[in-house]
């Protein structure tokens, strides 16, 4: 064997692998741009050599073979695939060859009008990437659907296309007008971008494989041997040729068959259009491109097909794809490269995300350096380590992300990819709660990636309540270094403040004595001020009301802090996690340092005088808001609750009261008014 027929020979059992995986095993190991690439290379060797090209060459045939577990189907029109251009140049290309072919028939190119010396017409639309199939109807009823498989054999999978309420199983008579008696329709079964991002999150909260991409998606949904599984997957079908009908309904062109096609109840593409000439065909594909980011669902071209129906006849096939017929190509959204590193980048909440640093790649247009992994589950799924080849896929503005390890170009001194015990921001302690996927960084309160967060939750109205200290504020303080934890707030000086945008020197000074009036505080503020994850305003109180000091919660066990109410294993670890990390308690001690207070309590929660109730409040009041109310009844024991039940231990009804009113007094619970709340608690504060 020479080394050109070893080199086709290799070229041929690559395609054939690659093809086999794509269209029998849903489970593809190149991206599409890399088969092209292998199969235009392949393409160019036999026209070369076309003595080398024989009747097995994945030139000659479409896909692979189909699976057994479905009934084989011949199709009664092959269902051949369309070649490609990439660009301008091979677009004006296939302009001219139609031309030249149909002046070799003796067909002068005429339109749709019938007119000779105007442009040829080709109708054009969206190249969607889906699973192409065939629907056959016999007098308007649905009888078979196929895949298109091998291109003259495909699979039976009629019930499960079915399914698709977006395939009639009637046709629909309009008018009554009457129905032809055998027609075959062709279109792409695919699944929207947002269908597939939320089927796939689905599948990782219940630890269940994910698809790659969208096709994948869709081939394997339509390969369900049980069709209620198909019916459960969102996926849509676009009509985009008629391929056999009754010859009483025959049409001139492509465009007026899809308009029937549409008046008998199938889906046909919104961007559908009539051009002329190669003008307007650059202008469909140009114009397309523009919008393919914004388009609900993944396209990988356009469809470019001569509208005269009579012309396509003449024309023909040739080995394997129409003459009358191209796809103009766009760069690809999913191409092959190596993973070089992981970085890790903590986000604004705290959680440390591994992202990827790539060989640099040109997808859908853009170089690609990095990509997103999602989580240290995502990489386990994946089976990705450093230095492994990978797919990454760019549709839209989604960002780039690994979809498939190339196991076969797998080198053998890989390494797996270890999370980090340390913030690679503030060496504070990396944790994962259990049950999660996110790891976070323990350090709130000091972390400068969580610096902005921190302190606008510590400003927050139920926290320290910092009038003046808003949003844009908070923003300017720490853009400009002058805030780097909740404890320089209480360090920033007149002539500071004044210099920021839209600050002047009484705004300043306003904001100075807010700060200075924030000082004085709760036990039970302080807490949910510090943003401890998941400790809310109610956490937080059971947390002051429990332990009383300070030191005393800073000390506490895990197992001490299960005894607070509403505080289980998951919460219990966050607040243990945050007081044992050394960063947090020196911000604490600064933060105290500055002069914030709070009246010290040495009275055990069991002894509180409210302890054991739950009480409700309902309607207006005119001495104290129901934040303040709740507040202090809390500061006394008391649970205080949303709506009335039978273990309601009192309820306090304001002005309107409404149905707790009500319903309080049909269960004989307890009523006083605002005054005599008020008398309640001016009781227990002497």
């Amino acid at each position: 064997m020479t080394q050109l027929q070893t080199q086709l020979a290799d070229l041929r059992q690559q395609l054939n692998e690659h093809s086999y995986r794509y269209y029998v095993l849903d489970d593809p190991s190149l991206p599409d741009a890399e088969y092209d690439r292998l199969f235009r290379q392949l393409q160019e060797l036999e026209a070369k050599h076309p003595e080398l090209v024989t009747s097995d060459s994945p030139t000659q045939r479409v896909g692979s073979t189909p699976l057994s577990d479905f009934p084989s189907i011949s199709h009664q029109v092959p269902m051949l695939s369309l070649g490609n251009v990439f660009d301008a140049e091979g677009l004006q290309a296939f302009v001219k060859r139609v031309e030249r072919e149909l002046a070799d028939l003796g067909r002068a190119v005429i339109g749709e009008e019938g007119k000779e010396g105007e442009q040829l017409e080709f109708c054009c639309e969206p190249k969607l990437d889906g699973l192409a199939v065939s629907l056959l109807y016999q007098n308007g009823q649905l009888i078979q659907g196929v895949t298109r498989g091998d291109g003259q054999t495909g699979e039976g999978i009629t019930e499960n296309l079915k399914t698709l309420r977006s395939i009639p199983l009637s046709l629909r008579s309009a008018d009554n007008q009457p129905l032809p008696e055998l027609l075959e329709v062709r279109g792409e079964v695919y699944m929207p971008r947002s269908a597939f991002e939320a089927m796939n999150e689905q599948a990782r909260l219940a630890d269940e494989k994910t698809f790659a991409n969208p096709r994948n998606a869709a081939a394997g949904s339509l390969r369900q041997l049980d069709s209620r599984i198909t019916a459960t997957r969102p996926l849509e079908f676009t009509a985009y040729q008629v391929a056999q009908i009754s010859q009483d309904f025959a049409v001139k062109t492509h465009e007026k068959a899809m308009q029937a096609l549409k008046n008998w109840g199938f889906k046909i593409s919104p961007d559908l259009k009539v051009v002329k000439g190669y003008t307007g065909l650059q202008s469909f594909c140009d114009e397309l491109a523009a919008k393919r980011d914004q388009l609900p669902y993944d396209i990988d071209g356009a469809v470019l097909k001569i509208n005269d129906l009579r012309l396509q006849a003449e024309l023909g096939f040739r080995a394997r794809e129409p003459r009358w017929a191209t796809s103009f190509k766009y760069p690809a959204q999913e191409e092959i490269t190596r993973l070089l590193d992981v970085e890790f980048q903590v986000g604004r909440t705290g959680v440390v995300t591994p992202v990827a640093r790539l060989a640099p790649v040109q997808v859908a247009g853009v170089t690609v350096a990095n990509a997103t992994l999602h989580n240290m589950d995502e990489i386990a799924r994946l089976e990705v380590r450093f230095g492994d080849t990978v797919i990454i896929r760019r549709a839209g503005d989604v960002i780039p992300q690994i979809v498939r390890v190339v196991l076969e170009q797998r080198p053998t001194n890989t390494q797996s990819i270890i999370m980090p015990t340390s913030c690679p921001i503030c060496d504070s302690h990396v944790e994962r709660a259990e049950g999660e996927a996110a790891y976070r960084c323990t350090g709130g309160l000091y972390c400068p990636a969580q610096r902005k967060e921190a302190i606008k939750h510590f400003a927050s109205r139920k926290a320290f309540d910092i009038e003046g200290l808003g949003v844009k504020l908070i923003d300017q303080l720490v853009d400009n270094e002058l805030v780097k934890s909740p404890a320089d707030l209480y360090k920033l000086k007149v002539e500071q403040l004044a210099n920021l945008e839209r600050m002047a020197e009484k705004s300043a000074n306003n904001l100075l004595e807010a700060l200075e009036v924030s000082k004085k505080t709760t036990l039970a503020r302080f807490i949910y001020a510090l943003g401890i994850r998941e400790v809310g305003e109610a956490t937080a109180a059971n947390l002051a009301r429990y332990f009383g000091q300070l030191e005393t919660l800073k000390q506490a066990s895990i197992e001490q802090l299960l005894e607070v109410d509403d505080v289980g294993p998951i919460v219990a670890q966050h607040i243990y996690a945050f007081f044992n990390e050394p960063h947090n308690l020196t911000t604490l001690d600064d933060l105290l340092a500055q002069g914030i207070h709070w009246p010290e309590t040495q009275v055990r929660r069991e002894d509180l005088p409210l302890t054991g109730q739950t009480w409700v409040l309902t309607g207006s009041m005119q001495s104290l808001t129901r934040d303040q109310a709740k507040e202090k009844l809390e500061a006394l024991g008391a649970k205080v609750a949303g709506s009335v039940s039978k273990k309601t231990s009192q309820l306090v009804a304001g002005e309107a009261a409404g149905s707790k009113l009500t319903r309080a007094e049909s269960l004989g619970v307890p009523v006083m008014d605002e005054q005599q709340l008020l008398e309640l608690l001016a009781s227990h504060t002497n």
